[in-house]
């Protein structure tokens, strides 16, 4: 299983990601990004730590750790910025924390997003037509999420990939060990959305495909 959308102690989550990383590799994971919030009061801290325990992690354990960021809340204006200066500082995973109904995101973040270059756009609630074509031309990935309240929206999400060619990945949005994911979750997941097995295994499937592409 692979996962590149959770949280640590470095933001909102429970765990350090010492621990985060211990449970997802029992759990059964091959691959974990760790993509803590960020806007300009914390990113140029979380990247370089996420990045030292990333180090260690992969050097004695057998699980893929990816650090990252979620650019959260932050003005439309600044994606662009906040994305550069992610990857400089060695973010190997930018995800932005898309337009969810269940908070209070400013309007036109998704287009901000896509247009600055994250790799998955998180949670994009009711994301309109042309965002979504916009990410497929631009080779975004959207987001299918187990998390409870932003899960709402995935039939909305998944039918507006489909309709606009773009590609889909499942990730858990986790912050506490019981949010982690497991075959049955993965599935039920999936199952609420499509009969096909085989746009089930594709959306699987493209969480390796984006690893491969950023790792």
């Amino acid at each position: 299983m692979i996962d590149l959308h959770t949280h640590t102690i470095l933001s909102d989550g429970d765990l350090i990601p010492s621990e985060l990383v211990r449970r997802a590799y029992v759990a059964g994971y091959s691959a974990i990004g760790i993509t803590d919030h960020v806007d300009h009061s914390n990113i140029g801290q979380v990247i370089p730590a996420l990045v030292r325990a990333a180090r260690v992690l992969n050097r004695y354990w057998d699980i893929l750790v990816m650090p990252g960021v979620e650019i959260t809340h932050v003005p439309v204006e600044v994606f662009p910025e906040l994305v550069r200066f992610a990857r400089r500082k060695g973010a190997r995973i930018i995800v932005a924390h898309g337009e969810s109904p269940v908070e209070p995101v400013v309007a036109g973040t998704n287009a901000a997003a896509i247009n600055a270059g994250a790799d998955i756009l998180a949670h994009p609630g009711f994301i309109r037509k042309e965002d979504a074509r916009l990410a497929a031309d631009k080779g975004v990935y959207l987001e299918i999420t187990t998390r409870k309240g932003h899960s709402d929206t995935n039939k909305h999400v998944f039918q507006a990939a489909m309709e606009s060619g773009a590609e889909l990945v499942l990730n858990t949005d986790s912050h506490a060990p019981e949010d982690l994911l497991t075959p049955g979750k993965a599935d039920d997941t999936l199952s609420a959305l499509t009969d096909s097995d085989d746009i089930k295994r594709h959306i699987l499937e493209n969480s390796q495909t984006l690893l491969d592409k950023i790792k």
